[in-house]
């Protein structure tokens, strides 16, 4: 009796992380797709912008400056320098997720937005789902199986009804933005696949820290400061491109890397399509964007990959207990 308590409790315990995590990753979609139509009035133009814009490459860079800065004496003050401690296969693979992962998927998915629409590029991002699935299947990390394969099939299939079916939507694809957007898919799903890998024997914050770190050198060696001071941007938009750090890197990654802690990352990445859900129904209730009879079907489907994404651990707890 004691044991099958004990089992219960665990099982219960394992239950109550994942819908931690489940959550956490949720509150990022909702940063990400918050910050997703500002991007994009900013490369149209937006009238506290200069005419000339701000373009993908000054939006990525100054993300990751900015998230760096703030995050840097918040983690002293909080963890101690202890915190940042690390071996060198932990820093390099740091490096790696901080230059291929996070500074690919932000330039390439903002270029995609900027050369093609936010339909186009966001809907070409999400097949990461696809690409993290068929990674850990083929190398082993995980067991296919037909209700998670046709999770991210139906998640797949919402975020394009999502993106695609809107009232006033308008497919404006290039190949140049196609490109860029497949570019930014293959990052998120390098970022999420090396990223569960880290935190397997890391701290969120030691990962957070150098990723980000490493994601701002390599933005100063690609565009050093001098050519950002001779921009001369406003103090408007410095203004804006801090509180966009905060809200669309910061605050989102923070979210994203607790929820990829207690998660695997077809889990992780599949619950991520939130964010055109959220970026639509935010349009819908602050810009007018009336959602269209499709996007309903599509919001319906992303939830309910949500939901299903979960099954197989379920049944794998089931197993275990009865085995014990």
């Amino acid at each position: 009796m004691a044991s099958i308590r004990n089992d219960s409790n665990r099982c219960f315990n394992l239950d109550a992380r994942k819908l931690e995590g489940y959550l956490l990753i949720a509150a990022s979609a909702l940063c990400y797709g918050a910050s997703a139509a500002l991007g994009k009035a900013v490369f149209n133009g937006a009238r506290w912008v200069r005419s000339a814009g701000i373009d993908p490459l000054i939006l990525s860079q100054t993300r990751s400056t900015f998230a760096l800065l703030v995050l840097v004496p918040v983690t002293l003050s909080l963890r101690g320098p202890q915190v940042l401690k690390a071996d060198q296969r932990t820093l390099l693979k740091c490096v790696a997720m901080g230059v291929l992962g996070i500074c690919g998927a932000n330039f390439f998915y903002y270029y995609a937005i900027a050369k093609s629409t936010v339909a186009t590029a966001i809907t070409v991002q999400y097949t990461a789902p696809v690409w993290v699935y068929a990674y850990t299947v083929a190398a082993g990390k995980d067991r296919a199986s037909w209700i998670r394969s046709l999770a991210v099939l139906l998640a797949f299939l919402g975020c394009g009804l999502v993106a695609l079916t809107g009232p006033e939507a308008q497919i404006r694809v290039g190949t140049i933005g196609i490109v860029a957007a497949l570019g930014a898919a293959f990052s998120y799903s390098f970022y999420n696949v090396i990223g569960a890998d880290l935190l397997k024997s890391a701290s969120r914050w030691l990962v957070l820290f150098y990723t980000l770190l490493s994601a701002s050198v390599f933005w100063l060696i690609v565009n050093p400061p001098w050519s950002v001071a001779a921009r001369h941007y406003s103090g408007r938009e410095w203004l804006f491109l801090f509180g966009f750090a905060m809200v669309s890197m910061l605050l989102p990654l923070v979210l994203y890397l607790g929820g990829l802690h207690l998660l695997d990352p077809t889990s992780a990445i599949v619950t991520s399509c939130l964010e055109p859900v959220f970026a639509s129904l935010l349009a819908a209730m602050f810009v007018s964007e009336k959602l269209s009879v499709w996007q309903t079907v599509g919001i319906a489907l992303v939830l309910s990959q949500s939901v299903m994404i979960q099954v197989p651990f379920n049944n794998n707890q089931k197993n275990n207990s009865t085995t014990l």
